[in-house]
């Protein structure tokens, strides 16, 4: 006789383990998703770094309340700004491998559903940051709002190749949204950590582009590696790293950070130029995905690094 329908032993797989893996993930999860979390965290830091850069020493407690209620306002804001994106180029995302996972791509949350969500968290950080913070802080941020989910998702990113350099604009602004919300003005030192940020979004974006030319040809975006090819782009990644180093001094130039924060920056500058030239000379899908990934690291760790250095008297110039 088989014994094809023996009970199964105590210790092997169970039924609820298989349909648990299935499952789909809940819709909590599936709107979180749509906040592209990742990306928001950088988008914050980078707003608290300049929050803290605008305040001369260790900020009071109440100014710790404002950096707080900022950083809550321009995470919901950007959350919505993601959520809108996902929204927009569901089409376009559940033809690419990338992001074919995104709930609005695989239709497990519909469009009213996103629209509400994404309207309902720039509502709630518009309020905030006009009630807790000032109203400048809540001007630029939702004009970040519209750059990103308006004028680079809906008109340049389906356009031309230039879209992440123009589009980079809004990308740029956490920096100075942080200026803002502690001195109630922009100054001309968030705008040169905003020109850091702006200048870096292209080598980082493209690193990730080559190694994802295919999905965005599938999708129809013409993407720099899609519409000038491999070579093209790899220059220009190179040339963008070359040109980001320098604009990364002009905070110690301008007298706004000390010694640290220079070695740190020509460190980074140059390993991320490194990685730029290997890619120029020898193009190879892992070496491209290290160079995005290390755009990452470079970003954090210099904007650490002006943290860092703005605490310590010793390494001010």
């Amino acid at each position: 006789m088989s014994d094809t329908t023996a009970p199964a032993p105590a210790s092997a797989p169970v039924a609820p383990a298989a349909s648990a893996a299935a499952r789909p993930p809940s819709t909590w999860r599936q709107f979180s998703a749509l906040t592209k979390p990742r990306v928001v965290q950088l988008i914050v830091f980078c707003a608290f770094i300049g929050m803290l850069l605008a305040v001369p020493g260790w900020p009071d407690g109440g100014q710790w309340l404002t950096i707080l209620l900022a950083c809550a306002g321009i995470w919901l804001v950007a959350s919505a700004a993601a959520a809108f994106n996902c929204l927009i180029e569901r089409q376009i995302d559940a033809r690419m491998k990338r992001t074919a996972w995104r709930p609005t791509a695989r239709g497990e949350l519909g469009q009213g559903q996103a629209l509400a969500f994404s309207a309902v968290l720039c509502a709630a950080g518009s309020a905030l940051l006009w009630w807790a913070v000032n109203p400048l802080t809540m001007g630029l941020t939702l004009a970040t709002f519209v750059g990103y989910a308006v004028v680079y998702t809906v008109i340049l990113k389906p356009m031309t190749p230039q879209n992440i350099v123009i589009g980079g604009a809004s990308g740029a602004m956490p920096p100075v949204l942080g200026w803002a919300a502690l001195r109630g003005e922009v100054g001309p030192e968030a705008l040169m950590l905003c020109l850091i940020i702006f200048l870096w979004t292209p080598p980082h974006f493209w690193a990730l582009a080559l190694y994802r030319a295919e999905d965005y040809a599938r999708a129809g975006l013409p993407m720099l590696p899609v519409t000038h090819g491999n070579e093209f782009t790899r220059l220009h990644v190179l040339l963008y790293t070359i040109v980001l180093l320098p604009a990364t001094l002009l905070p110690f130039v301008y007298g706004m950070s000390g010694w640290l924060y220079l070695a740190s920056a020509v460190v980074l500058g140059l390993w991320f130029i490194a990685y730029g030239f290997k890619l120029w000379r020898s193009y190879s899908e892992p070496l491209a995905r290290k160079t995005f990934r290390f755009s990452i690291l470079h970003l954090s760790l210099l904007f650490a690094a002006l943290m860092v250095d703005h605490y310590l008297p010793w390494g001010q110039p």
